[in-house]
């Protein structure tokens, strides 16, 4: 799987929080284990980017979460282009 980074995402607040981040390197090693085979929309790396939006922002548990995700623009920042609720949360 390929995963590509938009300009807009760069320059947004969480890009700027995400952006020490090797991305790289982190792409790298989830496909040389093929982490991500059979993943259809939540990748390894949306999930990461989720969870560290979840910390920064101190949610309390996953109805806090999935609410968060369930944003467009928070899909967007993501790179998710849809998403339910069931996926969301579990």
């Amino acid at each position: 799987m390929k995963y590509q980074c938009c300009i807009s995402f760069l320059c947004s607040s969480f890009g700027k929080w995400l952006s020490p981040i090797c991305a790289k390197t982190f792409i790298e090693r989830v496909a040389a284990v093929d982490q991500d085979k059979y993943v259809k929309k939540l990748t390894t790396l949306s999930y990461f980017k989720l969870f560290l939006h979840a910390q920064l922002h101190q949610r309390d548990g996953l109805r806090e979460i999935a609410d968060d995700v369930l944003s467009k623009g928070f899909q967007k920042e993501l790179g998710i282009t849809s998403i339910s609720a069931s996926t969301a949360l579990p």
